[in-house]
């Protein structure tokens, strides 16, 4: 496993460039966010989407989500009208997960299986908005949290120890949180919020 500690308020854009080599060979990565750390590969790698599936012991209905540096690629993985995407642009970035209409471009692993539906977020943690602009496309993601655990994992040294054998790279910027991202759902007429965490989410409720 590579283990980089990245600084949370000035990223090393050297350390940065390692990850995404690492990312852009099928890597699993864990990283910070806005909310909790989290786990993700690219979008396309099977492999790497299964391996995470086996870590936390995912089955087939779980609906990943997609982290995007903007919303430049919103129309690749979602289905949007444009009172949505004014809605999306005025709350991104955010400590928010939306649930919105999947496009034919996301594999059908990654959807939900009845409503065809996929997350997207956009963060506004630096060292993962540095991370994504410099992979150049987005993330499939998920919150690290193991089996049989109801919170996170937030300290770099068991994230090490738990983890260390099972990923590629682990972007450690220290002590995480416990929180995780707030979820809305925007895939039907009348917004819902579905969790309510770290985001903002006054404004759906």
């Amino acid at each position: 496993m590579l283990h980089l500690r990245v600084h949370p308020d000035n990223p090393q854009p050297r350390l940065i460039e390692q990850a995404v080599d690492c990312i852009r060979q099928g890597g699993v990565v864990v990283y910070p966010t806005d909310a909790a750390y989290a786990i993700g590969c690219q979008i396309g790698n099977k492999s790497a989407i299964d391996r995470i599936a086996q870590i936390r012991q995912l089955n087939e209905k779980h609906q990943y989500s997609i982290l995007c540096s903007d919303l430049s690629h919103l129309a690749n993985f979602a289905k949007v009208d444009n009172p949505t995407y004014r809605l999306l642009k005025s709350h991104t970035p955010s400590a928010i997960t939306f649930i919105l209409p999947a496009t034919s471009e996301v594999p059908r692993r990654l959807m939900h299986p009845k409503k065809k539906t996929i997350g997207l977020r956009v963060p506004e943690n630096k060292v993962c908005q540095m991370l994504l602009q410099s992979l150049g496309e987005p993330l499939l993601t998920s919150t690290l949290i193991l089996p049989n655990q109801e919170d996170p994992l937030d300290d770099p040294y068991e994230i090490e120890m738990q983890l260390g054998k099972r990923i590629d790279l682990f972007i450690d910027s220290g002590f995480g949180t416990l929180n995780q991202t707030s979820i809305v759902d925007l895939s039907t007429e009348t917004p819902a919020v579905i969790r309510h965490g770290s985001g903002d989410v006054s404004a759906f409720d």
